[in-house]
């Protein structure tokens, strides 16, 4: 299994604080995540990093941060590409990319195949914003260190610190129970409306209780500022659940009790019309 990402304009909250120690922790878990809704378990990682100048201790923060990440997934950090490109990217301005390679066991590959209406949906939280929408929040709050450094008192923290928050790994507290897992979905960008569907069989929906989890103060606070609707905060954000999970009702207890934050957050439905996301 393979897959290839980037962190977004995450990079420009990072390069405003002059804090990039993190990013690298974003890439790789989002590109475990990504591969780990086959059920796949990572080998080896590269990265691609381009930049208007190269500031060495800007390079060495994030590949500590990459090298970190994959040390905790036990994923080898194989080498990459460092370019220096003045004529393209402005000032200290720079792109992250990242390229991962897992393997599975090809009859245990999970490709939802086997879901059926009736099952259960499990939601696992998120850290917050991970690696979307922070083109919309940098239009919404803006950039600068003064924004950035403000303290919220509904976050408990500085705007910044929010939002640099490294996005979740899910790949130890699912390894063990991939078995009872018939379909998994890693909530990037689209939300739960754009990733749910690609591991639903035709004809079915996914019918989701927006009661059943707490949505962190964060997406809260976006919505307020911009006035943004509802619809499109689900279509944008993770809203608070960063991995979802499918399984048969007969699981739903072992997979609780082994995931102590996991939420049941809905079921499969039968789809009805060109609808295959509901939110309740």
């Amino acid at each position: 299994m393979s897959s290839v990402d980037g962190v977004g304009t995450k990079l420009k909250i990072a390069s405003a604080l002059a804090k990039h120690n993190t990013i690298g922790i974003d890439l790789v878990n989002h590109c475990v995540n990504d591969i780990l809704t086959c059920g796949a378990e990572p080998l080896f990682f590269l990265d691609y990093i381009a930049m208007g100048k190269l500031v060495p201790e800007q390079v060495e923060a994030v590949a500590c941060g990459l090298a970190q990440a994959c040390r905790e997934v036990g994923c080898a950090l194989i080498g990459g590409e460092t370019a220096e490109m003045p004529g393209l990217y402005a000032g200290e301005d720079y792109e992250l990319v990242g390229f991962i390679i897992g393997v599975v066991e090809k009859e245990k590959i999970i490709m939802g195949k086997t879901i059926v209406v009736g099952d259960t949906i499990i939601g696992l939280p998120s850290s917050g914003l991970h690696t979307n929408g922070y083109s919309l929040v940098r239009k919404l709050f803006g950039e600068t260190p003064s924004v950035l450094n403000t303290h919220y008192p509904e976050l408990g923290r500085t705007l910044g610190e929010e939002l640099l928050e490294p996005h979740r790994c899910y790949h130890h507290q699912l390894k063990p129970l991939l078995p009872l897992i018939k379909g998994m979905a890693h909530i990037t960008g689209g939300g739960l409306v754009g990733n749910v569907p690609r591991i639903l069989p035709q004809g079915m929906a996914a019918q989701f209780r927006s009661r059943a989890w707490t949505i962190p103060s964060i997406f809260q606070l976006i919505q307020q500022r911009g006035n943004v609707a509802q619809s499109e905060m689900y279509r944008v954000f993770n809203m608070g659940i960063g991995m979802v999970l499918i399984c048969s009702p007969t699981d739903v207890d072992q997979l609780t009790k082994a995931l102590p934050e996991a939420k049941v957050i809905g079921e499969v439905v039968k789809q009805v019309g060109k609808v295959r996301v509901v939110i309740k």
